[in-house]
């Protein structure tokens, strides 16, 4: 690692010192499950990791009968209103003390390495969120005191396919995305206390089952947080996965989960196709005093390029056509997933390389991009959300490569750019620039 506790990008690899021991609180959220509950802890009480540095919080989800745990583990409770293990994650995260936050559910027993393994890298890089591997078995008829290597793998059950192939795809999330944060598992997740409040705990509007760690886990991934898939730290589930669970409507379920999310995770392939959320995807800041035509051929040209972005200038359009049109806005700029800031009103034509430059922003290594024109003019730079919130992180612009682009498609626009012929789609560029 480069010591400076931050990689480029999700360069997590790069992470290779000796494991650092943190003190570490796991966080088991539990309901009613007293049998799995027993198991767990057990396992808990049989880790690698020294015994001192370790804190066992059960989060209670208002079951009718209290756990009942063993000297030293704290339970906490909160009333039962339902499935609220958001809540539940959250009140655990509070009677806590750790510097790194593991968290478990009652019925997801880990290995004796599980501890070490999920912890390394939150403990050495603290915008790091690991996962682990869930495996599943049915435990029906096993002494919970049973060792749980040993025992689960004879009764093993499938593990969902679709998530081994993600891990495989992206090598374990090193090759993470925007929607990478769908194979982040709130039972088998860990991250250090730092990241856990500046990203906030998990959203305590979800009253039903699943959707919350995934919400977390984009909010943790825009705000610059580095994604590791553990395979080495397995835990094992008492029951078959989701898919395979008896009683589930899984379409109805299914369908709840994905509108909720649609409006908290407004990324592509995870929200509407046409519907413009709260949020945009993109921001476009025009800054300065243009002239009135200027400043209307440069943000028509933006929105037709990019429909579903927001332009923001310094002050109200005189054209009434851009203050009748809601993604046209005065002032504070939103926190948009990429922000670009122009510094002179351009036209933009044949765009498809800033496109995918922007939709790729943040994803991979860069971060930041300085745009120039056809003319060789640097007009803007466009940010990423997660390179933004590292810098406010950090004090300064660290963890992404900074690129550049020349658009062959955008030219600097005249101060008195020929309105009648861009509107009519019957001019050229030599009247507009």
């Amino acid at each position: 690692m480069n010591g400076r506790g931050w990689v480029v990008g999700n360069r997590w690899d790069e992470v290779d010192e000796p494991s650092r021991l943190a003190r570490v609180s796991v966080i088991v959220t539990h309901y009613a499950q007293q049998a799995e509950l027993e198991r767990t802890l057990h396992a808990l009480a049989n880790q690698d990791y020294p015994a001192d540095l370790l804190e066992i919080v059960v989060a209670d989800d208002g079951s009718p009968t209290a756990p009942v745990v063993p000297a030293g583990v704290r339970v906490v409770s909160q009333p039962d209103l339902g499935f609220r293990a958001a809540a539940a994650r959250n009140r655990g995260v509070e009677a806590s003390t750790g510097e790194v936050l593991c968290f478990l559910d009652a019925d997801t027993s880990p290995e004796p390495g599980y501890v070490r393994a999920m912890t390394r890298l939150p403990a050495l890089l603290p915008e790091a969120v690991t996962v682990g591997r869930r495996r599943h078995a049915d435990f029906a008829g096993i002494e919970t005191t049973a060792p749980v290597a040993a025992a689960a793998p004879a009764v093993e059950l499938p593990e969902p396919q679709w998530l081994l192939d993600a891990y495989a795809r992206t090598g374990n999330l090193l090759d993470a995305d925007d929607r990478s944060y769908r194979y982040v598992i709130g039972a088998v997740m860990a991250c250090s206390r730092a990241m856990f409040d500046d990203v906030g705990g998990f959203e305590e509007s979800f009253t039903s089952y699943g959707g919350e760690d995934w919400e977390w886990a984009h909010r943790a991934w825009q705000a610059g947080a580095v994604f590791a898939h553990v395979p080495a730290a397995v835990a094992w589930h008492d029951g078959p996965e989701w898919a395979g669970r008896a009683g589930v409507d899984r379409l109805s379920e299914g369908n709840a989960q994905t509108l909720a999310l649609a409006a908290m995770i407004p990324v592509a392939g995870s929200t509407g196709r046409g519907l413009f959320p709260a949020t945009p995807d993109v921001a476009v800041h025009l800054a300065g005093d243009a002239s009135p035509a200027a400043t209307f051929l440069c943000v028509d040209s933006i929105l037709a390029s990019f429909p579903r972005a927001t332009v923001i200038l310094d002050a109200a359009p005189a054209a009434l056509a851009l203050t009748s049109d809601p993604r046209v806005t005065v002032g504070e700029t939103p926190d948009a997933r990429v922000v670009l800031r122009l510094n002179h009103p351009v036209v933009m034509g044949e765009v498809d390389e800033l496109r995918k430059r922007l939709a790729d922003l943040g994803q991979g290594d860069e971060g930041r991009l300085t745009l120039r024109s056809a003319e060789g003019t640097v007009v803007g730079e466009a940010v990423s959300r997660r390179a933004r919130r590292r810098e406010e992180r950090w004090g300064q612009p660290v963890g992404f490569a900074s690129g550049d682009l020349d658009a062959s498609g955008v030219h600097v626009l005249a101060d008195e750019p020929h309105l009648e012929s861009w509107v009519g789609g019957w001019g050229g560029l030599d009247r507009w620039t």
